[in-house]
């Protein structure tokens, strides 16, 4: 398997000035299998209830993704109700079941232990390093985390930084894990621990990616309408990673990072355009060409 994710499945009920959903597939590694299966094989590793909608499995079975590693229990699939205000920069949690997702201990098919990329989607940290002591061979490894496990469980999060290579943080969070006071000196501090990658979310003002020593500025790519921001940060991270894993490369640098962002960039502006996944399943590669393109301009 080239490219493995450990994540969430979901389904969520969404409230945004746009309008609502309910039972919305989501999940992070929902989101971000779709995003990464325009570019590369990829396998997920998740669970879900009997009630996950068969044609959520189509639309896995449509992009090719690989389900060895996708539980199906009995019980209710992970369930998550937000609110977005009317600049939907903040959301409100309405209510979280995890149900299925309580007792998820991620066991990774056979085939899955010497892929060549993962990603550890936002799980417990935990949770993060049973995967990554499943791991056969030295993969490239991509980590996301949230304010949550910082603030609950930072020491475990440490050890799970610690053995990535790339984390995907936004500006908050990487000053509350590190303590530090400056945006530069947080990133600094994160690749003292290991990672030589770190891609710092800011919201509507983009990103930023360090990688080594090098560094660049990206903005949003503007959409066509913003109707639901859930799921774009897992979409971006499919994006990039998907695009790296394509190359081939053992060791990509700093130019294949660089294109990675824009990828994963426009890909995520399609995403915020529906709710759920329905605009990552419609999408066709003529779309995607016109909007990097376009996107390319701005640069």
């Amino acid at each position: 398997m080239a490219l493995v994710v450990v994540g969430s499945i979901a389904l969520d009920t969404v409230i945004t000035p746009r309008g609502r959903s309910d039972n919305a597939v989501g999940g992070s590694a929902t989101f971000f299998s779709l995003a990464a299966a325009r570019k590369t094989r990829v396998g997920i590793v998740g669970v879900a209830g009997k009630d996950f909608p068969a044609s959520a499995i189509a639309d896995f079975e449509k992009m090719h993704i690989d389900l060895q590693g996708l539980e199906i229990r009995e019980g209710k699939t992970f369930r998550w109700g937000g609110i977005y205000r009317i600049n939907m920069k903040e959301r409100e949690t309405l209510y979280t079941d995890l149900n299925v997702f309580e007792h998820f201990s991620p066991t990774l098919p056979r085939e899955y232990r010497s892929c060549r990329m993962l990603f550890l989607a936002n799980i417990h940290p935990a949770l993060q390093l049973r995967v990554l002591d499943q791991m056969e061979n030295k993969p490239l490894v991509g980590l996301d985390s949230m304010n949550l496990w910082i603030k609950t469980a930072k020491a475990t999060l440490i050890e799970a930084v610690k053995r990535s290579d790339i984390i995907i943080i936004n500006d908050e969070e990487i000053i509350q894990l590190t303590e530090e006071q400056y945006l530069a000196d947080a990133v600094l501090h994160i690749q003292s621990l290991g990672p030589h990658t770190v891609i710092v979310k800011k919201g509507k003002y983009g990103a930023e990616l360090f990688h080594k020593k090098n560094h660049a500025v990206y903005p949003i790519c503007p959409e066509k309408a913003l109707v639901d921001p859930t799921g774009a940060g897992d979409t971006f991270a499919g994006g990039f990673m998907g695009y790296l894993d394509s190359l081939n490369k053992p060791i990509p640098d700093f130019y294949d990072y660089h294109e990675a962002m824009i990828y994963g960039t426009v890909l995520a502006s399609f995403l915020v355009e529906s709710f759920s996944t329905d605009r990552l399943t419609s999408l066709n590669d003529e779309e995607i060409k016109t909007r990097l393109r376009k996107f390319k301009d701005r640069l």
